[in-house]
């Protein structure tokens, strides 16, 4: 006879006087082993930040920590030079810009 595990809701075989639960995948299995379960102190407003966002989300709260935290240590991209502008041969200056009346001039046309 074939029951569902009160507690979990998940299916199980029947072995004599043994349950096997199988609904854990490969997947769960594999991040049992290789997750390390650490205690972390956290101030309550980023915490309830953290318990939001997780919920807005769908996500849990150890999904979005590790995100953030994969994020803070990826590799930073070189910040490029900038190119200097570019110059040219203008030939040399018309007019003393210090001097007003001698721009004034250029700028008429006299």
């Amino acid at each position: 006879m074939l029951m569902q595990h009160p507690a979990l809701l998940l299916p199980y075989m029947w072995i004599p006087n043994l349950y096997l639960i199988t609904a854990l995948t490969y997947n769960h299995i594999f991040d049992m082993v290789n997750h390390m379960k650490t205690t972390l102190n956290i101030d309550d407003t980023v915490m309830a930040q953290l318990k939001r966002e997780a919920a807005r989300q769908g996500r849990t709260m150890s999904e979005l920590v590790e995100t953030a935290l994969r994020m803070l240590f990826r590799p930073q991209k070189k910040k490029e030079e900038i190119p200097p502008l570019p110059t040219f041969r203008s030939g040399g200056t018309l007019v003393d810009i210090a001097d007003r009346d001698a721009l004034y001039q250029a700028m008429e046309g006299r």
